[in-house]
């Protein structure tokens, strides 16, 4: 008997989840889906994939997945479902009369990295063209803007400087605030192989993951690191570097910024970073923090691959130019092997970064202040822009609160769930007149909006991501969007409204207008990786099918030389006390993906019902704590309700949590502290206390609210 799911076609398309990017076959059959298979061909993946690329399709069909816009006057009020361009022409009028009101500055947008290249200039356009700001930001924000910071001040760009496949060259890998094995299995799987030919692994991390210890892995050195104290731990690293004259001086005096060097030396080179002052601060052996020194120098071919552990801290961007300094120190830029990479955690972070979804910066990292580059956007657009950076978004939160900000456009993002001190957040959407979410499903932040736009997932649009290896692959529609539109269209019809007139036919003509703007997608198109099948960036007329290796020879830096930056240790100031004794970190579980929006309505959930509070046996007893247990993990901001798990993975001292459900809020808890340079949020230091409760009350564990799928009717395309 034949298949009843045979695939009667297929479409070969790019994973949304994690920054590896995976190119998938999503194969078909009576328009929907039924199967996807990793693409042989896939120069990210080369037909490997995980179980959520795999197995977590069918979120896309979900019974709750809205399908027609919705509008309310008040968030009191009960939704009502509209036709799309009764939707646009009421969120335009209102973002008009708000402008009118209070400012033109008083509106702004957010993007999202699930959301395709096109889609994220093209909402970073709304804002500029069409509501006349630079109030825009990206979920980057959270996650990964220390990396833009500290990479550009250090060697010239905040990107990877390899490609995935680079890690097989490399003798010694060290791994920084990241769980590939977990956060980005198939990149995780290409490191074990590594391994298993006889490279060394240092892994710094708080907790004891599968990157420390799992089948065909074992790390040779684990930094298990107190929350807070990476920059210190990374400080004494190059402390032996320079004490040691482990150094590489050829590398230095030919390539780097000589006198920042010796004042580098200088600092990291005093007493006060010597790993027998240091050890004790971090909580760990002295003679560890010389091992992975020796060994990360001794190479030959070194490579350095962090994650949000390095960036979501007091001193994230200070931590990434660590690594920046440690590369450079050593000379572990420039080949294959070697480099400084981020593993990012969303499919098109790197993409919501280097698209101008900043609020000081277009496209290419190019600052608004500057006459020439704006010019050039003004050109093309055929409007005046702001020459003034807009607000972040944690300013836009705060000016909400103030009174002073009442309308946001918000594309693929959720962030009364995803963003800290989740208290904070909600008193700012409450005072905001008009919230605009545009998304699959109503979530945590669906509360608090006035208009919804139902959006349409990967699987319904066309576009391209870029991934953590800067490599931009295609985003191919495998079936029609289940209501009516796909993003970019949703987005142009509402600068329409808003009276900014724009056409596109594709959003192939969205992509050539980024590389007419943006030097390093100069050379991108549909057209390019329909014939090469994928490119890294810069792709130019210097590298016309892209780039895999940056910084061979020279800098992308006005003097072409790498720089050192002075990275002095300062403690987080939230720290621990007799009433919160513990420190909570958080991080990412292999079946779900981030916030759980996707993966949570697949059957991944079954390895993943609920997340759980990991705190180490010595903690446990002492609390009178079993696995299973309800404890309450309170803080200085807020407090939440988890079943405990007693875990050899954590320090005493330490307790870990993974963020993946609404009715774990999490970011309840998390503090309003965030990186000095760039406001990403410290998710991964917040001081708590644990004790055992009964559990949370019926109505503290319910879902975002759900609409009656049953009594909407799709609308119409206008």
């Amino acid at each position: 008997m034949p298949n009843p799911r045979k695939p009667e076609k297929s479409v070969v398309t790019t994973c949304a989840y994690c920054g590896v990017g995976c190119g998938f076959k999503a194969e078909t059959r009576a328009g929907k889906i039924v199967r996807m298979t990793p693409w042989k061909e896939g120069k990210a993946n080369h037909g490997h994939s995980c179980i959520k690329g795999r197995f977590a399709y069918d979120y896309y069909n979900a019974p709750d997945r809205v399908r027609t816009p919705l509008i309310r006057a008040s968030i009191e009020d009960p939704w009502k479902p509209v036709s799309w361009q009764e939707a646009f022409d009421y969120a335009a009028s209102a973002f008009k009369r708000i402008q009118a009101k209070y400012g033109v500055k008083s509106v702004g947008a957010v993007s999202s990295s699930r959301c395709t290249n096109e889609e994220i200039f093209l909402t970073q356009k709304f804002a500029r063209a069409v509501l006349g700001n630079n109030n825009i930001d990206n979920c980057a924000r959270i996650c990964h803007s220390p990396t833009q910071f500290g990479l550009t001040n250090t060697i010239g760009a905040g990107a990877a400087s390899q490609h995935f496949d680079s890690i097989l060259q490399a003798d010694v890998i060290m791994v920084v605030g990241a769980n590939p094995t977990e956060g980005h299995p198939v990149f995780g799987s290409l490191m074990k192989r590594r391994i298993r030919q006889g490279a060394k692994l240092i892994v710094i991390d708080p907790r004891k993951t599968e990157t420390v210890e799992s089948a065909h892995c074992k790390a040779d050195v684990h930094l298990a690191i107190r929350p807070g104290t990476n920059v210190a731990i990374l400080d004494s690293i190059a402390h032996v570097v320079v004490r040691e004259k482990l150094y590489n001086e050829e590398f230095v005096r030919a390539r780097c910024e000589v006198k920042e060097f010796e004042n580098w030396k200088a600092l990291v080179g005093s007493d006060k970073y010597a790993p027998e002052i240091i050890g004790p601060i971090a909580g760990v052996d002295p003679a560890d923090i010389r091992k992975a020194a020796r060994m990360y120098a001794g190479g030959p071919n070194s490579a350095i691959y962090y994650g949000l552990g390095v960036t979501e801290h007091s001193q994230g961007s200070t931590g990434v130019m660590c690594l920046g300094n440690l590369g450079l120190s050593c000379g572990m830029l420039g080949r294959e092997g070697v480099g400084v990479n981020p593993l990012r955690g969303q499919g098109n972070v790197q993409g919501g970064s280097c698209l101008g979804s900043w609020p000081h910066v277009f496209s290419g990292y190019r600052f608004v202040t500057d006459y020439a580059t704006r010019s050039s956007f003004e050109a093309e657009w055929g409007v005046t822009l702001d020459a003034e950076p807009g607000l972040r978004l944690p300013n836009m939160l705060d000016a909400a609160v103030a009174g002073s900000f009442k309308g946001m456009y918000i594309m693929g993002e959720d962030p009364v769930q995803s963003d800290p001190n989740q208290h904070h957040v909600i008193a700012a959407m409450k005072n905001m007149e008009c919230v605009v979410l545009h998304d699959l499903f109503l979530n945590e932040t669906s509360k608090y909006a006035h208009i919804f736009f139902p959006g349409s997932s990967s699987l319904e649009k066309d576009g391209t991501f870029t991934n953590a290896e800067r490599r931009v692959s295609r985003v191919r529609k495998v079936i029609e969007p289940l209501a009516g539109l796909q993003d970019w269209e949703i987005t142009v019809k509402l600068m329409n409204a808003m009276g900014y007139n724009v056409t596109y036919n594709n959003p192939g003509e969205v992509l050539d207008e980024i590389a007419r703007l943006s030097p390093n997608y100069r050379g991108i198109s549909f057209a390019l990786i329909d014939r090469v099948g994928s490119a890294q960036w810069p792709c130019n007329e210097d590298a016309p099918e892209g780039t895999e290796v940056l910084h061979i020879g020279k800098f992308p830096r006005a003097n072409g030389l790498g720089a050192f930056m002075l990275t002095e240790y300062v403690p987080t100031a939230e720290r621990t006390n007799d009433k919160y004794p513990l420190l909570l970190t958080t991080g990412r579980i292999l079946s779900q993906y981030n916030v759980g929006t996707q993966t949570r309505r697949t059957p991944n959930s079954m390895w993943h019902p609920e997340d759980v509070l990991e705190i180490n046996e010595q903690d446990a007893m002492a609390r009178g704590l079993k696995s299973g247990d309800w404890v309450k993990l309170s803080s200085r901001f807020g407090q939440t309700e988890l079943r405990a798990k007693i875990s050899e993975r954590v320090n005493p001292g330490v307790v870990y949590t993974t963020f993946h459900h609404a009715k774990s809020k999490a970011n309840a808890v998390t503090s309003d502290l965030s990186d000095w340079a760039t406001n990403c949020p410290e998710y991964k230091v917040t001081a708590v206390d644990v004790v055992r409760t009964n559990g949370p009350a019926a109505d503290s564990v319910q879902e975002a609210e759900r609409p009656r799928i049953d009594e909407l009717e799709p609308a119409e395309c206008a």
